[in-house]
């Protein structure tokens, strides 16, 4: 067997692994928070982007969120069966009234996700954060 290729990489600077290592911990912050109202991270962003666009189709929202179309599929799926969305003229999704009351009381909770979240990041870790979505974006 060749190795000779082993010598020189270096998987410490990984930068898949080092964005995989703080979703990882970012999530799990989060997933305490949502846990009593059975959310996942995915489907309140997709909740909280519809509160704030009213109606958007799949794909804009696939897009907006850099979702491939299976998870989209598989949230939207799980968000409709909990009557928190509805398709609007077969193709726009909009929150129903459930929607927007369980995005009005997940705020606080998500609002103390996000304090402990700056507080684990601090200033500079929020604002690299920031630069790095803003690149993608």
């Amino acid at each position: 067997m060749n190795t000779e290729n082993f010598a020189s990489f270096n998987p410490s600077v990984c930068i898949s692994n080092k964005v995989r290592q703080l979703n990882r911990v970012v999530a799990n912050i989060y997933r305490t928070y949502l846990a009593p109202f059975n959310i996942t991270d995915s489907q309140l962003t997709i909740l909280f982007v519809l509160s704030k666009k009213e109606q958007l189709t799949q794909t804009e929202l696939s897009n907006m969120l850099h979702l491939e179309k299976s998870s989209i599929n598989r949230n939207l799926k799980r968000l409709l069966e909990r009557n928190f969305i509805t398709k609007k003229d077969f193709r726009r999704l909009a929150l129903t009234t459930e929607g927007y009351t369980i995005v009005h009381q997940i705020i606080p909770e998500w609002e103390k996700a996000m304090h402990e979240t700056e507080a684990l990041l601090n200033n500079d870790g929020v604002q690299a954060v920031n630069l790095l979505t803003k690149k993608i974006n």
